[in-house]
């Protein structure tokens, strides 16, 4: 336990790397956030009846991964126009059911291994597509970290990404009822201040409709289309359909 574990509260939020880092050991569920886009890419996967196998590495190593798990590896670069899939969300969504695919993220993958690294807590990705579903999902556990996963600046360091805080925020308000750490009601006041129409223009969204990818900022802007929760198991985020 350290001064930023949030140990007297229910629920925690934490940014990044470094969340995983200090604080996934003191928790029992785990939600990672990363809305543009690996999260929304999971969601889509999931609700196909599909699994996503997180990597962190965008090389030759995510294909050898691949191999071993018996799957497919995304294309590294979003931009590629021929058959098979990326890191786009609208790539996805012809998936079909038993798809196994491994999906290199230097955000939502990394930090997915990063936290089964530091922890033995149950690992959920989640984004606004899928919120009432994740909260019924965490309902059961006793001490909840969320993980707003933000992007990166060239130089590698995290750029705290509002669409993610406020999808936090999102989750994190229909567990209300929890005792909330600060930073917890804090993403709160963010999701119920932004409407999703005016995140259409944050930096994130600014950026992929500068690179083509409007569509898929649509999509992951979408909130409540999908009852499935995405949970990570035997190394794969397949579909768990909350009650």
């Amino acid at each position: 336990m350290n001064d930023f574990s949030q140990t007297d509260f229910d629920v925690r939020l934490e940014w990044g790397a470094q969340a995983a880092e200090q604080l996934a050991a003191e928790a029992d569920c785990i939600v990672i956030i990363d809305v543009m886009s690996f999260s929304t890419c999971v969601s889509i996967a999931a609700e196909r009846g599909s699994f996503i196998f997180p990597y962190p590495w965008k090389d030759a190593r995510a294909q050898d991964y691949a191999s071993e798990k018996n799957a497919l590896c995304a294309q590294f670069d979003r931009r590629f126009d021929g058959p098979g899939f990326t890191l786009s969300p609208c790539s996805l969504q012809d998936m079909t059911a038993g798809t196994r695919l491994v999906l290199p993220s230097p955000n939502g993958s990394a930090l997915t291994f990063a936290a089964k690294k530091k922890s033995g807590a149950d690992i959920f990705t989640a984004c606004f597509r899928n919120l009432t579903a994740t909260a019924r999902a965490c309902e059961k556990y006793s001490r909840i970290l969320v993980i707003p996963a933000g992007e990166k600046w060239s130089d590698n360091t995290l750029r705290p990404a509002i669409e993610d805080l406020a999808a936090a925020g999102g989750l994190i308000s229909r567990l209300k009822h929890r005792r909330l750490s600060v930073e917890a009601r804090a993403a709160c006041a963010v999701y119920e201040a932004i409407n999703r129409e005016e995140l259409r223009d944050c930096g994130s969204a600014v950026e992929l409709r500068r690179r083509g990818f409007a569509a898929d900022v649509a999509i992951c802007l979408d909130e409540d289309v999908c009852d499935v929760a995405c949970k990570l198991t035997d190394d794969a985020f397949g579909p768990t359909v909350s009650s």
